[in-house]
């Protein structure tokens, strides 16, 4: 509770002043219907030389997993399992291996291009379509991505502008076994 008053506060202040300044996101953990969430909070961007100054809440050092972890934790479960499909697909995209990329995906998958559903069956089709499926801008995105930015809600864990998805899929019935898999590949706003 205390963020999000915290999080209302620096937004207030920031529409309060009426000097144009360019802006900067940075991760903050916000609390949603009793639920954890990675959430983006805008912070002031300065000139050269100046110094901002952000609440504590607000400041991260270059790539602090802490914030996200705890959100997959609550959130979606084992935020361990989730780290390391994370940290494969971005590794696997930045070296353009598609039988990698692939091996995440969950099956079947569907995603669209050139405004038509692409229906993937299977890694061997993927792998046919890895061009088609993982577009430059989609590559972008989740090669950018710094892990301690990536969004996280009840629908999995985001990347970019939800460019690319990553999230448990059951196994039993009452979800108490689950693989982390890649659940969608598509084109950003």
């Amino acid at each position: 509770m205390n963020k999000l008053i915290a999080v209302a506060a620096v937004l207030l202040l920031a529409a309060c002043d009426k000097s144009p300044v360019a802006t900067t996101a940075t991760p903050v953990a916000a609390a949603s219907a009793g639920t954890q969430a990675a959430a983006v909070m805008p912070t002031a961007a300065t000139p050269a030389g100046e110094a901002t100054i952000t609440p504590a809440a607000a400041t991260s050092p270059a790539d602090d997993p802490t914030a996200v972890n705890q959100a997959i934790d609550d959130t979606l479960g084992d935020h361990a399992r989730y780290e390391a499909v994370i940290r494969q697909l971005q590794q696997a995209v930045s070296a353009k291996d598609a039988t990698t990329v692939a091996s995440l995906v969950d099956y079947p998958f569907t995603t669209v291009r050139d405004g038509k559903p692409l229906k993937v069956a299977n890694a061997d089709e993927f792998v046919r379509e890895y061009d088609r499926i993982v577009t430059p801008d989609i590559a972008d995105a989740i090669t950018g991505q710094k892990y301690s930015q990536l969004m996280v809600n009840y629908k999995g864990v985001m990347f970019g502008n939800g460019e690319a998805w990553v999230n448990g899929i059951c196994v039993d019935d009452a979800c108490k076994e689950f693989n982390v898999r890649v659940v969608a590949l598509q084109p950003g706003p």
